[in-house]
């Protein structure tokens, strides 16, 4: 019997504030960080790996977090993770004292989320199989049995997600094939960070449109006048044949989000990401019945499945953005997909950021062979850096995620690079005091 025998947890910080990538009207200076999560087993080869992200200070509040929970899975077997995750699942959402920090947001979440990332990669390494490969060949009953439908069943009940598992297993042979081929449409960010000059945005969307996207998403906020001329520039630059999309990053109050959208319709946006906070339902639909026709999108600082019940079902979005790192792991992320699928929400999932483009490329795999059956219409976002630290990075042709062959959820570190980034005392670290 194969058996967990020690969980760690790292503090790794990427310093990404130096050249301004991940900058924002908000967060103006990140560091991309990972809570980086250990699992070993008595099997020295089988090892589990996991992440939260965050922006660099923070990121040891996290780690400090997930090491509340590692006991919860002391001296289990493989076998009895595999079969009692959804419970397991419940043990750490619900338990009796750290549940009070959330319930189910937050720190607390965050640390749920890596350490379940990591469960779920060794999950999939131990049948030998990348993490989609695993969800989408596993029978609807066993499904079940992972998903969280509490509070939701209003929403989502227990008949409506199976029938969905159900009615699509006829397909997935066939769509497996459609990704070999064709891959999965993605959009980059990396050419519109706000603290990047025009020049540098012009720049990079040539090289991007070169290397095959058509999908631009540019960051706006601080300034109008400046936004607009920054859209103009880049329409000019990528012509009308390629999407735009803009994220404000929660920016705006409820009147200037009226306010900025409406001053960029001319650009014929593909959609506009969090324009207030994202925890403003009623101001998103506010904002929505406000700007006619133009799609509005959020999800990548959403804490879980009941904040996104009550968007989809206020119809106050037209676009779900999912992230990795902040539901909580797969249990809650295939819900939110269910969810999202009965009451016609498509799904762009969040990705930038580091290790979450390695993550989402198995989750929009999974949405299209199990859930949705459609892609054409949907892009998944890219960012392009900091893939050089993974072994085994996510592979775009032409602007397309193409499907992870390698077993595991893909986000396994070099060595090198943990030793290097950990905070505060990896070399980079301490050498830059």
């Amino acid at each position: 019997m194969i058996k967990i025998t020690n969980i760690s947890v790292e503090d790794v910080r990427f310093p990404t504030s130096k050249d301004l990538t991940g900058s924002d009207a908000i967060h103006t200076d990140p560091d991309y960080s990972a809570t980086y999560v250990t699992v070993e087993t008595s099997d020295l080869k089988l090892k589990g790996y996991g992440i939260a992200f965050t922006l660099g200070e923070g990121n040891d509040i996290v780690s400090k977090c997930i090491e509340s929970y590692i006991p919860i899975f002391k001296n289990i077997t493989c076998d009895e993770l595999e079969k009692n995750i959804g419970k397991l699942w419940y043990d750490c959402a619900d338990h009796s004292q750290l549940r009070w920090l959330g319930p189910e947001k937050g720190v607390v979440h965050m640390a749920l989320a890596a350490i379940f990332n990591a469960l779920w990669d060794l999950i999939a390494k131990k049948n030998n199989k990348p993490l989609w490969k695993f969800v989408v060949e596993s029978k609807p009953d066993v499904i079940m049995n992972w998903l969280t439908f509490k509070y939701i069943e209003d929403a989502l009940s227990k008949d409506d997600a199976y029938n969905i598992l159900l009615e699509n297993q006829k397909s997935i042979e066939s769509r497996i094939k459609v990704l070999n081929e064709e891959g999965y449409p993605s959009y980059t960010t990396a050419a519109g960070w706000l603290g990047y000059s025009n020049e540098k945005i012009i720049e990079l969307c040539n090289k991007y449109i070169k290397l095959g996207w058509k999908h631009f998403k540019i960051k706006v906020g601080n300034n109008l006048d400046e936004d607009v001329k920054r859209l103009e520039v880049i329409r000019k630059t990528i012509g009308d044949d390629c999407s735009i999309m803009v994220d404000a990053n929660q920016q705006w109050s409820i009147k200037q989000s009226i306010e900025h959208i409406n001053a960029y319709k001319k650009f014929n946006l593909l959609f506009v990401e969090e324009p207030t906070s994202p925890d403003d339902v009623i101001g998103f639909k506010k904002i929505k019945e406000s700007v006619g026709d133009v799609n509005l999108a959020t999800g990548e600082a959403c804490g879980g499945r009941i904040m996104f019940k009550q968007f989809f079902e206020t119809k106050a979005i037209d676009i779900c953005q999912i992230d990795s790192c902040r539901l909580g792991s797969i249990n809650e992320i295939l819900t939110v997909l269910l969810m999202a699928h009965k009451l016609k929400i498509p799904v762009f999932p969040h990705a930038g950021g580091v290790g979450l483009c390695e993550y989402v490329q198995h989750l929009c795999m999974i949405d299209y062979i199990l859930i949705n059956g459609e892609k054409d219409n949907k892009v998944v976002e890219y960012q392009d850096s900091l893939h050089e630290h993974f072994k085994y990075p996510c592979i775009i042709k032409e602007g397309n995620y193409m499907l992870p062959r390698d077993n595991g959820y893909s986000i396994e570190m070099k060595e090198q690079s943990v030793k290097t980034y950990s905070y505060p005392n990896g070399d980079y670290w301490k050498s830059n005091k």
